[in-house]
């Protein structure tokens, strides 16, 4: 699917860019095979470049919530992908106060939009914060990891765990659903987002749900040994990753 589309984007850019040129016998053998070949070298960079593509998928925990997104997990993860050389652009596609019911509806518009190598699937929370049906909530993970599997995007998903006021057994049901997911479906799993994060009152915002940007850091950390394997090689100028 994304080489077809790939060679038809090379197609179009060549074909809009010789249209508006009229070549003369003369001209011809000395213009045209080399620009022609200079058009296919820009067009299929940037079509590379473009597939490039990582989208985190998530809810507040993700899209920055109560601090400057500048200074989110998800924004370090661009940084710090440049820095180690590795050939990517970090969408995020999250919205705070999402639910999976939410992300189910618009999966395949973000997958169109955007075709991702890798996608990062961070939801789950606000479902279990207002205590939603786990069956439910299972369908509607499983629903957009199949999307992404048909568009040919790897799924790293994150587990989320809730506030213990909720109860041991709905807490425990609510952890295996991701661990269930991805046995399930084969695809990687970050076993806890806010792994030492959640519970030091250092690292999270007065709501007690919250991190702060001093812990998005951290989150990173956190994610970076399970997304790291799923990329592609760094450049040669960039540095290898911890």
């Amino acid at each position: 699917m994304k080489q077809t589309a790939c060679l038809m984007v090379i197609i179009k850019t060549i074909r809009a860019t010789l249209k508006p040129l009229h070549f003369t016998p003369r001209v011809t053998p000395w213009i045209a095979g080399p620009y022609l070949l200079f058009c296919m070298m820009i067009s299929i960079h940037s079509v590379a470049f473009a597939n490039s593509t990582i989208v985190v998928y998530g809810d507040s925990l993700s899209a920055g919530y109560g601090i400057d997104i500048n200074q989110g997990w998800v924004s370090l993860l661009q940084n710090r992908l440049l820095e180690t050389g590795y050939n990517y652009q970090v969408v995020n596609a999250s919205i705070s106060g999402e639910t999976t019911a939410g992300g189910r509806h618009r999966i395949n518009d973000t997958l169109k939009k955007h075709r991702p190598e890798i996608i990062v699937i961070e939801l789950g929370g606000n479902d279990g914060l207002r205590g939603m049906s786990l069956k439910e909530m299972k369908d509607n993970l499983a629903t957009m990891i199949l999307a992404s599997i048909d568009y040919q995007a790897e799924v790293l998903l994150m587990s989320i765990e809730i506030p213990p006021n909720y109860g041991p057994r709905y807490n425990q049901q609510f952890r295996q659903t991701y661990t269930n997911l991805a046995k399930e479906h084969t695809v990687n799993l970050v076993p806890f987002l806010l792994k030492s994060v959640a519970t030091n009152p250092v690292y999270m915002q007065a709501d007690g749900i919250h991190p702060k940007a001093n812990a998005q850091g951290m989150i990173l950390d956190n994610i970076w040994p399970f997304l790291a394997p799923m990329l592609q090689q760094p450049s040669s100028e960039g540095k290898t990753p911890e």
